[in-house]
Formats: C-alpha cells, sequence, structure tokens
C-alpha cells in the first residue's frame, strides 16, 4: 500500500515485468492516429522509444538539439519499422525561444508527449538566463514545452477520450529534494550528482502537479525510472560520477538493462489502460515504485520513490515557482 497524506490504497501493477521490452508491451496494440512528440529522441533510450512506437504504428515527432543526428534516427526507424517516417523538429530545453518555436509551430492535437530529453554534466553550467544547466534543462524546459501545448493535449484527449504526459525521472531522484532556497547553486557548493537528483526528483514533481491541475481535461501525467541503462548520458561524468556510478552498482542499487527494457516502462505509462486516466505516479520496472521515507537508505529502496518526489504540496509550489521562472 502507498500511504501520501491520507491517502491509502493499493498500488497500480501491470503485466510487465523489469525484463519486459518496449515491443512487448506494445504487442497487439494499434497507434495509429496517435500522434506523440518524444524528445532527445536522436540517441539512447529516446531512440528506442521512438522506434517502438512507430513500429505500433503512431505519429511520431522526434524532439531533438542536432536535426542531423535526428534525421538519420528517422531514416533508420523508417526502414526498421517499414512505417512512416518520424518528423524531426529542431527543439534545444535549455532555450526558451527554441521552446516556443516548436510550440508555436505544433498544429492540431496532440496525444502523446514522451519528456524523454536529459542532461547530465560534470560540472557547473548555466544557461543565458543564468539557470542551472541540469534543472533548466531537465525540469524547466519541459515545464515550458508541456504547458506550452497543453491546449493540444487537451484537443487530443477530447479526440482519444484521453492524453497522457510520460516524464522520465531516475532513481537519483533519491539523493535530493528541491532545495528551493538555491535551485540554480548560486550559494551552495556545486555537486552534478545532487543537481541531477534535484531536476530528477523535479521530473516526478511534475507528474503530481500536471496531473492535478489537467486530469479535468482528460490529461494525465507519470514518472518512470528506466533503470540502469548505458547510454550516451554518461558521457560526461566525471571520474567521481563514474566510481559512483560503479559502487551502486556493486552496491545492488541497480541492474544494467538494455534500451529496450529500459523503454519499456515509458511505454507502460504511455500506452497500458491501467494508467489511462490515473496520473502522478511514479513507475519503476513497469509497476507502480512504493514510497520510502526521505531519509531511507538507495541501496535497501533501490525499487522505491521517496515522499518527496510525489508530495503534492512540494509539487504544487514547484510548479508556481517553475512557470514563474518561466515567465520572466
Amino acid at each position: 500500500m502507498r500511504i501520501v497524506g491520507v491517502v491509502t490504497r493499493a498500488l497500480i501493477s501491470t503485466a510487465f515485468t523489469a525484463c519486459s521490452t518496449a515491443d512487448e508491451v506494445l504487442r497487439g496494440v494499434d497507434l495509429t492516429g496517435v500522434r506523440t512528440i518524444v524528445t532527445g529522441a536522436s540517441s539512447g533510450l529516446g531512440i528506442e522509444t521512438a522506434r517502438a512506437l512507430a513500429a505500433a504504428g503512431a505519429d511520431v515527432t522526434l524532439a531533438v538539439r542536432n536535426t542531423t543526428a535526428g534525421e538519420a534516427v528517422a531514416e533508420a526507424i523508417e526502414k526498421s519499422t517499414e512505417g512512416i517516417r518520424p518528423r524531426v523538429v529542431r527543439l534545444d530545453l535549455a532555450d526558451r525561444t527554441s521552446v516556443t518555436r516548436f510550440v508555436e509551430a505544433w498544429n492540431g492535437p496532440l496525444h502523446l508527449l514522451i519528456n524523454n530529453a536529459g542532461v547530465v554534466t560534470g560540472g557547473l553550467e548555466r544557461t543565458h538566463d543564468g539557470w542551472e544547466l541540469q534543472f533548466a534543462t531537465n525540469h524547466l524546459g519541459h515545464v515550458a514545452l508541456a504547458t506550452g501545448l497543453h491546449d493540444a493535449l487537451a484537443l487530443g484527449a477530447a479526440d482519444r477520450d484521453g492524453a497522457r504526459i510520460v516524464s522520465v525521472s531516475s532513481t537519483a531522484h533519491m539523493r535530493s529534494g528541491i532545495d528551493f532556497d538555491d535551485l540554480h547553486f548560486e550559494r551552495r557548493g556545486y555537486d552534478p550528482q545532487i543537481a541531477y537528483a534535484q531536476s530528477k526528483t523535479a521530473n516526478s514533481l511534475f507528474a503530481v502537479e500536471a496531473t492535478r491541475l489537467w486530469a479535468s481535461d482528460g490529461i494525465v501525467a507519470n514518472a518512470v525510472n528506466p533503470g540502469g541503462i548505458a547510454t550516451g548520458l554518461q558521457r560526461n561524468f566525471t571520474p567521481e560520477q563514474k566510481e559512483s556510478l560503479a559502487a551502486a552498482e556493486a552496491a545492488g542499487v541497480f541492474t544494467y538493462k538494455t534500451v529496450e527494457q529500459g523503454a519499456a516502462t515509458s511505454i507502460v505509462a504511455a500506452v497500458t489502460p491501467e494508467f489511462a486516466r490515473s496520473g502522478g505516479h511514479y513507475l519503476d520496472d513497469a509497476q507502480e515504485a512504493y514510497a520510502v521515507p526521505n531519509d531511507a537508505d538507495l541501496a535497501q529502496h533501490p525499487h522505491g520513490v521517496k515522499e518527496w518526489a510525489l508530495d503534492p504540496a512540494i509539487a504544487k509550489r514547484l510548479w508556481s515557482v517553475s512557470t514563474n521562472l518561466l515567465r520572466t
């Protein structure tokens, strides 16, 4: 059972497991006509998520910073699925102008938004706005994108009896809650792992508040932990970050998955009936994860979700702070 505030209920379960692949989740599912955006779809998990959706018939848009790489992915998906070639549109989540252009160029309904893109830095980097890059890209950029596409998602919900947002989080969220007093590391010493963790907690809180605000429009959002996957996300790791990752693996915090297995949890949140009208959850290994106290040890609860990543009051505050930042 999960206890969030005063609500006690059974966790949502599915027929899938840590070993399931994206294609297995989509077996027998027809996504023809489902208009989908996958951010960060030019590498790793994003490629496999987009490929699997396209293979099931979805109309996929690859939202990527590097459109040359995106076009190569689109071509590969077209050939491998013998389906419709995904569209490629430039999107830099760290650049508000880029997000605005993407939103303004979108026409018609949107049924599925996969907020998959993410960055990891080895040191302190800032956007043109002075925001810490990991928080700006992983969280704020996706908030700007989703809020900008709200009306399209509402149209999609009316069109197909519901629209969904998938927010890709991480076990890393267990390392840090949200430091509202210093979101952008202007006063505290910079630790890239803590910065990444804060952004991943924010990804989960986004799903909580987006669902509260938009469920009446037929839009639900859920956060997912894809698990440990070797992708380009680790290319900027410092030696310290690599040592920490190796130590976590040795401690049993995670076991490496294939990208096909990692994408499965995103696909579960995107298409399974269990999450069609239920949002604000955090999924791990294709199931809704159990909540643990904020002082819980990561090694003892590698498949849990900390309370600070699901707290409705924190989610509401973060939404307000984030949208106010994006208005400045």
